[in-house]
């Protein structure tokens, strides 16, 4: 079983436990006897530990030169974790108890992207080619969990989790490490990232547009219910979504050579602009099955260029800081900001209205990408970009 093989094992296994506390911590809250707002609550913790424990991980696993044994304590301290928040039942505790477990959880997906990545480029084989394990266990076990839970019930939704986990430390631990940076890493250094124009005004792109995705996460649920479907439909929308990014993570290969990432960012902003238009004006749920086949152009590509794009903005040796910085944008900050936008919208209009917003936003931040990209060109590096892709042509 080759290194890389192990890799891809491991993103499997954590991306496979990831599905199921995304689609069925809500449903297990609610068997708890918990009102909606505090589901919201609870559901909104895990974005905002994450953009506190991302950007600390990720500047440890640099500064002690390994992201592979980072990862594992992340993952044994998830699996632990997990036992004390699945027995308690107690709204206020649980608050605090998510908090630090989602500070263990949340990080372990990005420290295993930076891993993936710095790995890839080690053996020279494509990024997209080893993350495309992780949507591959996405989907497989949103597929199977509901009907595995079906039969053992909701409350026993640890025993799953803990054995996706334990599974994934089983990989993580004869998983190759990345190659440790010769250069020392220091505080100071990953604090002056946020005095990096060109890393600061990336990611407050990347936000903008990470909101749209975000709110499509928590919304789309709804949203096929509003216009008449049921809970089938969610789960087929989810599976047609996992495929199109599987399939463009498999291909990236392809298409990475050919065109430079911004290119591809400017592309995945304005499709996801056409996505949200088109679903506001989504006329039944399998319209929306249709357009969810959208989710491999749009978030497929937008994850995977930006995410090697911000390894060109930062030092070498903070290359897992700035990843799991710009994950905590993506997924954190996003996340939260999303759920408050597409909240205060629901309330005031419906579900319709609230993605013809996120059309909007999408525009806003196509327009600001393309703004970036003539900008980056016109720079030293971005004429040394230009320099080697009319080389490589």
């Amino acid at each position: 079983m080759s290194p890389i093989f192990k890799l891809k094992g491991m993103l499997f296994f954590f991306h496979s436990s990831m599905a199921l506390i995304i689609s069925y911590l809500p449903v297990y809250l609610q068997h708890l006897g918990l009102t909606g707002s505090q589901i919201g609550v609870l559901l909104a913790v895990g974005p905002a530990a994450a953009i506190i424990a991302q950007p600390f991980w990720g500047f440890m696993s640099d500064k002690w030169k390994t992201v592979k044994r980072v990862l594992l304590i992340c993952l044994s301290c998830s699996l632990a974790l997990g036992i004390i928040v699945f027995q308690l039942t107690e709204y206020l505790i649980l608050i605090p108890l998510l908090f630090i477990f989602f500070s263990f959880t949340s990080p372990s997906g990005g420290l295993g992207d930076s891993l993936a990545q710095k790995v890839s480029v080690k053996n020279n084989v494509s990024f997209g080619s080893i993350r495309l394990w992780g949507s591959l266990g996405f989907g497989v076990s949103n597929l199977i969990c509901g009907f595995i839970l079906a039969q053992i019930g909701i409350t026993n939704i640890y025993f799953l989790y803990a054995i996706f986990i334990f599974v994934a430390i089983l990989f993580c631990y004869a998983s190759p490490d990345s190659e440790p940076s010769k250069k020392p890493v220091e505080l100071i250094s990953a604090l002056k990232l946020l005095k990096n124009p060109k890393l600061m005004i990336f990611l407050g792109m990347i936000m903008v547009i990470g909101l749209t995705h975000r709110i499509n996460d928590s919304f789309i649920g709804l949203y096929i219910i509003e216009l008449g479907g049921n809970e089938s439909y969610i789960g087929i929308s989810w599976a047609f979504a996992i495929v199109t990014e599987a399939l463009m993570f498999a291909f990236s290969v392809y298409w990475f050579r050919r065109f430079h990432p911004l290119t591809l960012i400017n592309i995945a902003a304005f499709l996801y602009f056409v996505r949200w238009l088109l679903m506001s004006f989504a006329p039944d749920p399998s319209f929306v099955l249709v357009i969810q086949l959208f989710h491999g152009f749009t978030f497929g590509i937008m994850y995977l260029t930006a995410f090697q794009f911000v390894t060109k903005l930062v030092p070498e040796e903070l290359e897992s800081t700035g990843h799991l910085l710009f994950i905590s944008i993506f997924f954190g900050l996003s996340g939260v900001i999303g759920s408050l936008i597409g909240g205060n919208v629901m309330n005031a209009f419906d579900v319709r209205t609230l993605y013809t917003v996120m059309a909007v936003l999408a525009a806003i931040g196509f327009m600001g990408s393309v703004l970036y990209r003539i900008v980056y060109f016109k720079s030293e590096e971005g004429q040394k970009d230009k320099r080697r892709m009319n080389e490589g042509n």
